[in-house]
């Protein structure tokens, strides 16, 4: 992959990135480590060609298999509040791979990544990516996302980039004491959901933070 790919030009340059990433501190997202990601990652390379000029709008856009790759806002949002609420980001567990992009936010800010992902050739073009931008420390996993990955559990956060109707509990039980999950939850009406694992007191702590619009978290495996 050339250096010219990789910076972008035009629609997908650097000038176009910052743009992005102000309009985003307007949007109340502060952690500058997950900015800097922003702007650092080529979105742009998420995206077929037909769509790459588009790929610094703060929208969500497709990626084909009926999934889309998230708004900037909200893999920024989700993302800091994972930083903010996890005992520590050594062990992440996401569930959705897509495209990769949210996947490579993660990556350059945790230990270890472990990505599942039910739709083969979605999978496949996120391996592809990845490898092409050097991101070494992520696992991706061909399986149905809402039993995460047990064997390689427990997880201290865990990042959903699809809506389930109910939380799965395989998810929270592959929660490390002090670990979050951040995941949208519901079918017509979806809430941004943080659930923290407090072990002391035996218990979950839940916190619905805002409205959000995913895609449905959906069982069973694609090829």
């Amino acid at each position: 992959m050339s250096q010219l790919n990789l910076a972008g030009v035009g629609m997908t340059s650097e000038r176009t990135r910052v743009r992005l990433v102000n309009r985003l501190r307007e949007q109340g997202v502060s952690n500058n480590r997950v900015l800097d990601c922003i702007r650092e990652t080529p979105r742009h390379l998420f995206l077929d060609e037909a769509l790459a000029h588009r790929a610094y709008e703060d929208s969500a856009l497709p990626i084909g298999y009926g999934q889309t790759l998230s708004q900037p806002y909200i893999v920024a949002r989700m993302t800091e509040i994972l930083m903010a609420s996890a005992v520590s980001l050594d062990r992440v567990l996401e569930v959705g791979t897509g495209s990769g992009y949210q996947t490579s936010i993660l990556a350059q800010l945790a230990g270890e990544v472990y990505s599942v992902e039910r739709i083969k050739p979605l999978q496949d073009k996120a391996r592809t990516r990845l490898r092409n931008l050097g991101l070494r420390n992520v696992h991706l996993h061909h399986a149905d996302g809402g039993f995460g990955w047990p064997e390689k559990g427990p997880f201290t956060a865990i990042l959903s980039t699809a809506a389930p109707r109910e939380v799965p509990r395989d998810l929270l039980t592959q929660l490390a004491p002090g670990g979050a999950l951040v995941i949208p939850v519901g079918d017509e009406v979806q809430q941004l959901t943080l659930i923290i694992r407090d072990d002391e007191n035996d218990r979950f702590i839940t916190q619905k933070l805002e409205p959000v619009k995913f895609v449905p978290l959906l069982s069973g495996t694609t090829r």
